[in-house]
């Protein structure tokens, strides 16, 4: 299911001609990997001693599984850095990593919304685990207008991503029964990180005044953020990037922006600057000078090595880069 926002129309027969092909192509897709995976049975058939075989969707997810599997798994990943899990869409040489993996974590609440039908049908013959069942429903955000449907953001929250990483430790822990301990343990320490990661983020955003944490960006990623640590949020498009924005959006933000008196817009790592750079033109045709703030990595990580290459470091140069440009 994709998410869209009031102001999505039905695009162009071009598009439609286009989506049925897509549609196509991930049944093609589907097939073939079940076809590759009729080998396995659910937990995964492995020989003594063989590791587990563990494919995460996203890089977010990939970190936390590899730092919790640590020398006891094979960790891989289909979608690295700058890559937006809404639109992403698997190609044929992800066939072997699907088929070959003898458990594959993903985030669930349609955010790998093009993967879905394939996942769906992989769960029949090994374990697909959403990292977001892990999460009562409740402490979930309910997309506006759709009923039973929530932001698959969750790891904007700390101590909401922290439920989904003890969910991983508890699935690795039942999948490889002889390491069940090593894994809990590594999910025990994991966790401790991510409490003082919380505590850091709470203590950072202290010295801003109330006014002046209001955060916007290309599209509504960081709700979950903001609800938790007191930030208000604006996207220019919704909760996917699937879905588009019109002028309605785009006047009604500027003229926020404007009443506000911002300082700052974000753009993000794995969504196209266009969109915010919109933001920007319509606030100076009003006579608002709008700064664009450090990009921000929302739906993905940053390159390996690199600052905002783990889920902790994302956290807090997202966190840094916000205050800094707020102030």
């Amino acid at each position: 299911m994709a998410f869209t926002n009031a102001q999505a129309k039905p695009s162009s027969r071009f598009y439609h001609c286009q989506k049925a092909i897509g549609s196509i192509m991930m049944a093609l897709l589907a097939g073939l990997v079940l076809l590759s995976s009729c080998r396995y049975q659910p937990g995964g058939e492995r020989a003594e001693g063989q590791k587990l075989k563990v494919l995460s969707t996203t890089g977010i997810i990939a970190d936390a599984v590899s730092y919790i599997g640590g020398n006891r798994i094979v960790p891989s990943v289909l979608m690295g850095p700058g890559v937006d899990p809404h639109l992403y869409k698997a190609s044929q040489q992800d066939v072997s990593k699907l088929s070959d993996a003898n458990l594959i974590f993903y985030n669930g609440l349609h955010l790998e919304g093009k993967m879905g039908e394939v996942l769906h049908n992989l769960a029949d013959h090994k374990p697909v685990v959403a990292l977001s069942d892990g999460i009562a429903p409740y402490r979930l955000r309910q997309i506006e207008g759709f009923e039973n449907t929530y932001d698959p953001h969750i790891w904007f929250d700390v101590m909401l991503w922290r439920e989904a990483v003890l969910h991983i430790g508890q699935t690795l822990a039942e999948q490889d029964t002889v390491n069940a301990d090593y894994y809990l343990g590594r999910t025990k320490t994991y966790c401790a990180e991510l409490d003082s990661l919380d505590q850091w983020v709470r203590a950072s955003w202290q010295s801003m005044p109330a006014e002046n944490r209001i955060l916007v960006t290309a599209h509504d990623a960081f709700g979950y953020y903001g609800r938790a640590y007191g930030v208000e949020v604006r996207g220019l498009q919704g909760i996917s990037t699937q879905a588009e924005y019109g002028l309605q959006d785009l006047t009604s933000l500027v003229n926020f922006v404007v009443q506000r008196k911002l300082k700052s817009v974000f753009i993000e790592t794995s969504v196209p600057q266009k969109a915010i750079d919109a933001v920007v033109a319509g606030c100076k045709s009003k006579g608002w000078q709008l700064n664009l703030g450090p990009s921000l990595y929302s739906d993905a990580l940053g390159e390996a090595g690199t600052p905002a290459g783990t889920y902790v470091g994302m956290v807090r140069a997202n966190t840094n880069a916000i205050i800094t440009a707020l102030r």
